[in-house]
């Protein structure tokens, strides 16, 4: 199998320990990632703590360290998207874009223009905010969008200043390493780094002494989880932990004009991904029509291997996630939903499962009030557009949420009324470098993207000087 290093203060390191990295496609190993122990990780936190004593210093050297990163990585697109798409499972093309992201949000930080902040200037004194770096980071990434989601934590943190501990999922490690060890060319040793292994080294990360903030995306017990950790010693925290998204159609919407775009926000990424439509809220006259418009998708809609150019889903990344995902339809055909299109895992080796359509499916069971996080989404009908909103509202998340109408100015007062960090008319999950994503309730702690995403990677240090 091919060996994959870990990078650690600018040098490739081995362990003695490996793990297998299993191709979704496939259900089967096709590679091994180093295994980093308790020393590994200790070399990692001192690198990255020597590497910010003179990454701090010099803001234009790290603008102009970032494009060339950008640049680096743009070149390596034809060698590491194949390699994600082998251990996460979506199609080669969706690779590459995602691959293009990272050098999109780099670019973008590179050229971010932080403006001063000058609370006073007068006779009497000059008052300044200061943006000061956190210090060492630790960056922990999840398996959907390992490289891009990566990204919104690497590029802001080390515009601000801040050095970087990157560990990715360990279902999704090679692409992570090949992309650390590409932006590193351009990068001084010791600024990012890369550690790979399981829980344990993720507990270990967030307990470690060194960071003085922990990223964190993942889900909410996981969060939770690093929330207690970072507190022992006051760690900073973002957290992004997922969502339950509704969307509601109002009466006014053309099924035939929404059905694509629907399909397309609640099965991107195979469904696998935490700003995906989870729920769909339909009024009941409308509920037939936009039914079949998304079992048309879902029957068109073309599951295979991902390095297959005819491909548009890949399977899903993981056993345990295949498993939950059966399970939840499962649950919900046995509680009366109905499975119009779908319904069941593809009799082929690999974790694939058919696009699934669900009706019937109430308010209470599983597959309505948990993020699924895959290709299977419940239509529920309503009568009362107020009711929908709560019903809507009645989660412990609030990642996403979107409006999908004819009228775009109700649409948008009813977007107002989601409990989402991100409420969306006529389309979902648009999502940017300069635009701030974060959530509500149990889907985050925290903001990324944007000038708000570098500001929390830095403490405020109010300078006041007191003129003659």
């Amino acid at each position: 199998m091919t060996q994959h290093l870990m990078t650690i203060d600018g040098e490739s390191r081995d362990s003695s320990n490996r793990f297998d990295v299993i191709n979704p496609a496939t259900g089967e190993p096709f590679a091994t990632a180093p295994e980093a122990d308790a020393v590994i990780l200790d070399d990692a936190m001192a690198g990255a703590e020597r590497a910010f004593r003179s990454w701090k210093l010099d803001d234009d050297a790290r603008r102009d360290a970032l494009r060339s990163a950008a640049a680096a990585l743009n070149d390596a697109i034809p060698r590491i998207a194949p390699l994600l798409t082998q251990e996460q499972g979506k199609p080669l093309n969706e690779a590459i874009f995602e691959v293009a992201g990272v050098g999109m949000w780099l670019q973008y930080y590179a050229d971010l223009e932080v403006e001063r902040e000058i609370l006073q200037d007068d006779d009497a004194a000059f008052v300044e905010v200061v943006r000061r770096p956190i210090g060492v980071v630790a960056a922990i990434a999840p398996w959907n969008f390992p490289l891009l989601l990566s990204s919104w934590k690497i590029a802001p943190a080390l515009r601000a200043g801040n050095t970087v501990v990157l560990k990715p999922s360990p279902y999704t490690p090679l692409s992570s390493l090949a992309m650390v060890e590409v932006l590193n060319r351009a990068l001084p040793p010791g600024v990012l780094n890369v550690v790979t292994g399981g829980d344990a080294l993720g507990a270990a990360m967030t307990a470690h002494p060194t960071p003085r903030k922990v990223s964190f995306t993942g889900s909410v017990s996981a969060g939770k989880k690093v929330a207690v950790a970072s507190a022992a010693d006051l760690k900073r925290v973002t957290l992004e932990l997922g969502g339950n998204d509704p969307a509601i159609v109002l009466d006014d919407a053309d099924p035939a004009v929404i059905g694509k775009q629907l399909f397309s926000a609640a099965f991107q990424n195979n469904g696998q991904t935490c700003i995906a439509v989870k729920r769909v809220y339909v009024p009941e006259r409308l509920h037939d029509a936009v039914v079949d418009a998304l079992v048309a998708e879902a029957e068109r809609a073309v599951v295979g291997d991902g390095m297959d150019e005819k491909t548009q889903f890949g399977p899903i990344n993981n056993r345990p996630q295949f498993d939950r995902v059966r399970a939840l339809v499962d649950g919900a055909l046995s509680s009366g939903a109905r499975a119009v299109a779908g319904g069941t895992a593809l009799e082929r080796p690999g974790y694939f499962f058919a696009p699934t359509i669900l009706t019937g499916a109430r308010d209470g069971t599983a597959i309505v009030d948990e993020e699924q996080f895959g290709p299977a989404l419940p239509v529920i009908p309503y009568r009362d557009l107020d009711d929908a909103v709560e019903r809507a509202n009645a989660t412990s998340f609030g990642l996403g949420a979107s409006v999908w109408a004819t009228d775009t100015e109700r649409g948008e007062s009813v977007a107002r009324r989601l409990d989402a960090g991100s409420a969306w008319v006529n389309t979902h999950a648009a999502l940017a470098p300069h635009l701030p994503f974060g959530g509500f309730k149990w889907s985050g702690v925290g903001v990324e993207n944007g000038t708000w995403g570098y500001k929390s990677f830095t403490d405020l240090q109010v300078v006041h000087r007191r003129k003659q």
